[in-house]
């Protein structure tokens, strides 16, 4: 009787970390700039991580440069870690549909091409909640969307220097000279008119818009 109970308190004190671990979920999406993206999911209670990247194509090991040109068919997506105690997947997708224009099929916003449209890349547990996801959003808006659901595909993470772009204090070379990054994003998302067609959209349910 004592051993059992010294096991069981054992347990109950060890760490929960494997257990934490098995719990997060990811959601991989498409809208436009990924660094957007990256930026509205950061500030969500319950996502956990948020990285950049790239998915959709048949090109392995795509860098930025090529992605950004458009010399692969590769489209530019965040990885969004959440804990699903905290926020559902089915929430995610709802946040995401609402901060994207899903009327544009020639990219989003200011930046044009295929590389920068919007799709939800769904495993196959996943796919029923995004098709969910599609048809509450058409219904809202009264209008067929363009956003697809495609069949989740490898994502590759792009490099260090395009993670965290909104915040980093690191400087880059602009139009307005050498600047923090995080500046250079806040002049990039403001001049491309991003919240302004979001909000244009889809009105008091606009995600993120400030």
């Amino acid at each position: 009787m004592l051993r059992h109970l010294m096991l069981s308190l054992a347990l109950l004190l060890s760490p929960a970390l494997p257990a934490m671990a098995q719990s997060t979920q990811t959601a991989i999406v498409a809208g436009g700039c990924f660094w957007c993206v990256e930026s509205d999911f950061r500030r969500v209670e319950g996502v956990t991580d948020v990285r950049v990247g790239f998915s959709g194509g048949t090109t392995p090991n795509p860098v930025y440069e090529d992605v950004a040109r458009g010399r692969t068919d590769h489209l530019e997506v965040a990885e969004i870690s959440f804990d699903p105690g905290r926020i559902s997947y089915d929430q995610i997708l709802h946040l995401f549909l609402r901060s994207v224009d899903v009327l544009d099929a020639g990219g989003q916003f200011c930046d044009r091409g295929e590389h920068y449209t919007t799709a939800i890349f769904a495993t196959p547990e996943q796919t029923a909640s995004a098709e969910s996801a599609i048809a509450a959003a058409e219904a809202e808006l009264g209008e067929s969307i363009v956003t697809p659901v495609r069949a989740a595909m490898t994502f590759y993470e792009a490099d260090e220097s395009h993670q965290n772009y909104a915040n980093s204090t690191e400087r880059t070379l602009t139009r307005f000279g050498w600047v923090e990054r995080r500046v250079a994003y806040q002049r990039y998302r403001e001049g491309c008119g991003r919240d302004q067609r979001v909000r244009e959209l889809w009105g008091d349910s606009a995600a993120f818009a400030k």
